[in-house]
């Protein structure tokens, strides 16, 4: 059973980012207050979730949340920064957009940095602790795949949009015999031959 609040503050932000481990695309963070009441049969880390059962939860999640709000950090970005702090910098940018200025900020994970003067605290796993984390996973996941399914037909080759820009076998063997393109983080590893030297 997923808990609603952590802090006792009621408009308390959960946020969480999709996309880390991709080798293309953009890291999207969410950032959600939930009510106190908010119930919902089966949200959950949105790992543990079906495609379908996260786009059944995407319209609820806006509809009834006190404030959400989503937003990106692109891939030459990430190359620049590297991925945690993309990752951070995405949630802080979420955060930022809400409506309403949260009170407390609840965070999945171990790290991040602060923001401004609110009070914060990460979460191990807390997408499978707390309602208003795994909302914004929810968020997160699905804005994300919509974009990259938007950018598949670019470069169908890639399948983006089955592996969204993950590490497949299938992506990396299309990386192989294409190439890379503007969408994709040129500072991860992308085939696992980068590392080896011929002597």
């Amino acid at each position: 059973m997923l808990k609603a609040n952590f802090s006792g503050y009621a408009l308390e932000a959960g946020t969480d980012e999709a996309g880390r481990g991709c080798l293309a695309g953009p890291v999207v963070a969410a950032a959600v207050i939930l009510p106190k009441d908010f119930e919902h049969p089966f949200l959950n880390d949105s790992k543990q979730l079906s495609e379908k059962q996260r786009f059944e939860l995407k319209p609820f999640i806006e509809k009834n949340a006190i404030s959400y709000a989503v937003d990106f950090v692109w891939q030459q970005e990430i190359d620049e920064i590297n991925i945690l702090n993309a990752s951070i910098l995405a949630m802080h940018k979420s955060i930022r957009k809400l409506d309403k200025m949260a009170e407390f900020i609840i965070v999945d994970g171990n790290k991040f940095k602060p923001l401004g003067e609110i009070p914060y605290e990460t979460i191990v796993k807390g997408d499978s602790k707390y309602l208003s984390i795994a909302a914004a996973s929810v968020l997160a996941k699905t804005y994300r795949d919509l974009y990259m399914a938007k950018i598949h037909n670019e470069h169908t080759y890639y399948n983006w949009k089955k592996n969204k820009g993950y590490p497949t076998k299938e992506h990396r063997e299309a990386i192989r015999n294409h190439g890379i393109t503007e969408y994709h983080r040129k500072s991860f590893r992308l085939l696992s031959e980068q590392l080896q030297f011929d002597f």
